[in-house]
């Protein structure tokens, strides 16, 4: 692999040539390891940038979550009783894990058309742009998820600590969706200006599929109802439905409440943790699929960026 004459500016490494063939990924890469300091930079600025001339700045970070724990506690609580105990709780775990993918995939579609200033003046891995775009949706998860924990403690209810574990393969999955997404429609997004206004009502739609409002029971028996024992796994073919479920089982941990309730309200949630690896594979799966397509998208639209802008 060879250096290309580019017009990097002083402090930036030189970049790799994309050559054809097998190794062009592995030239991807590299590249993206050896622009690492610009890709933190990057991170830093998209955090800054979000709360920039705001009185609070990163407790808005904190705000939102603490304010849907209360409200939802509040209303499905007292008005409309959803049958699931601390509903907050509930929702706010299910709630973060979606936001962090829907978030981090809007914020990468735009991330080159925002940048693209930077785009026309310096050259260097125009992967590094929607990647930064996720990175800091996941610094704004971390902050966030402080607040459920903060919830657990106020409540009195502790995540399921033997799975606990299971949380680290779920959010890199989560990661590797989005990033997977990101990169397929931030290229097309520099095109088709459509993209953006799209994914929003797609995302919206993927949204009400998933079972982050409602209890993954609602949608898993009717499978049950018609075809028997295990067909609840039809439900697990949307690729979002396994994470959410995970975060849910993990943090919200439906062992908390009394068996009754437990089978009443969250029986199909009460797997082993094999079945979860199993129906997360699945969205592993559709992950890597995405990445595929969207480096090989991206690696065809990014020749022309800095011109279409």
């Amino acid at each position: 692999m060879t250096a290309v004459n580019t017009v990097n500016a002083p402090d930036l490494p030189p970049l790799l040539e994309n050559r054809a063939g097998p190794t062009r990924l592995a030239t991807r890469l590299v590249n993206i390891w050896n622009y690492r300091e610009l890709l933190g930079n990057l991170v830093r600025r998209e955090l800054k940038v979000k709360y920039k001339n705001s009185m609070f700045g990163f407790l808005w970070t904190l705000m939102n979550p603490l304010l849907y724990l209360a409200v939802f506690s509040v209303v499905f609580t007292l008005f409309l009783r959803s049958g699931a105990p601390r509903y907050g709780l509930l929702l706010l775990s299910g709630l973060l894990a979606f936001n962090l993918f829907s978030n981090g995939v809007t914020a990468a579609t735009t991330s080159i058309t925002g940048n693209g200033a930077l785009v026309q003046k310096v050259w260097f891995p125009r992967e590094i742009l929607p990647i930064a775009a996720i990175g800091g949706e996941l610094v704004t998860f971390f902050f966030q998820i402080i607040i459920l924990f903060f919830g657990l403690a106020i409540f009195g209810q502790s995540p399921e600590w033997t799975m606990l574990w299971l949380l680290i393969p779920t959010l890199a999955v989560t990661l590797l969706m989005a990033l997977g997404a990101g990169l397929l429609l931030s290229g097309l997004n520099v095109h088709y200006r459509d993209v953006q206004h799209f994914l929003d009502l797609a995302l919206l739609t993927w949204f009400w599929m998933t079972p982050v409002v409602y209890l993954f029971n609602l949608v898993g028996q009717p499978f049950i109802d018609r075809w028997g024992v295990g067909a609840e796994r039809w439900a697990m073919l949307n690729p979002m439905t396994p994470i959410v479920v995970i975060f849910q089982r993990v943090i919200y941990n439906p062992t908390n409440f009394s068996p009754e309730k437990q089978q009443e309200t969250f029986s199909l949630m009460l797997q082993p943790t094999s079945w979860y690896l199993e129906n997360l594979a699945i969205s592993a799966a559709f992950g890597f699929f995405l990445l595929f397509t969207g480096l090989k998208v991206f690696g065809q639209l990014e020749r022309n960026l800095g011109e279409v802008l």
